[in-house]
């Protein structure tokens, strides 16, 4: 079984037990149960596939992948909620790169090169969600925007630094510098929420992510299933 199927079945088991729940709602929850309270969360997010294609034909096929991110939050009242996420996934990727023309006419032009190898996406949002009930059970709608870095794990050079040290002495230290990118990203989601009891939240949602990046323009789309503490 996909990841993507796993969370769309986790996704519709939290629909039906809704229904159930209702019938076992008590006076600890409430109307105004969120209004004024923290809350935070850990998730599982699936992300899609993409393709981005670069400049002298340049390209790159990035697989779906299972990521993970939490979010910190704040309920101003109970429809409005302002929150910071991140996330962290790792898909593998397919790469052509096609190297610009020597400048030197009669110099061979280098051909392109393919390679296979995993990337690291970090994203950092922030958030503003408008819950469309103030109950314990509510669809919701999210916006956001934030800073999202893309690194290609493909070493691009070696750096070696010196220093003095008060305890060791003189210190030499060398770090790999790898191909990467970062940008702005924007994003857009529908999902549903439910508060089971004052202190514990479940949330799954859609969401549509536009990424700005050096390369060009990058979209996602991503399931994420939440499991929070609010209080």
């Amino acid at each position: 079984m996909t990841p993507y199927r796993i969370l769309l079945i986790a996704a519709l088991l939290l629909a039906a037990t809704t229904a159930h729940a209702q019938r076992f709602n008590t006076k600890k929850i409430h109307e105004d149960a969120r209004t004024g309270s923290w809350e935070v969360s850990l998730l599982a997010q699936q992300q899609g596939s993409a393709d981005v294609t670069g400049e002298r034909g340049s390209s790159a096929e990035i697989d779906s992948e299972l990521g993970w991110g939490f979010t910190i939050g704040y309920n101003l009242t109970a429809n409005w909620n302002f929150q910071y996420k991140f996330t962290l996934v790792k898909p593998d990727y397919r790469a052509t790169l096609v190297p610009e023309p020597p400048e030197d006419p009669e110099e061979e032009a280098p051909g392109p090169q393919t390679f296979d190898w995993g990337m690291t996406k970090y994203a950092h949002a922030l958030n503003a969600t408008y819950h469309f009930s103030r109950g314990p059970l509510t669809p919701f709608l999210q916006l956001g925007a934030g800073f999202v870095k893309l690194d290609s794990n493909v070493v691009r050079d070696v750096v070696t630094g010196c220093w003095w040290d008060p305890w060791w002495g003189y210190i030499c230290d060398s770090q790999l510098r790898t191909y990467e990118s970062s940008g702005f990203a924007y994003n857009a989601g529908l999902g549903l929420r439910w508060d089971f009891n004052p202190s514990l939240f479940l949330r799954g949602s859609y969401n549509r992510e536009w990424i700005d990046t050096d390369a060009g323009g990058l979209d996602f789309d991503t399931l994420s299933l939440e499991f929070g503490l609010m209080w």
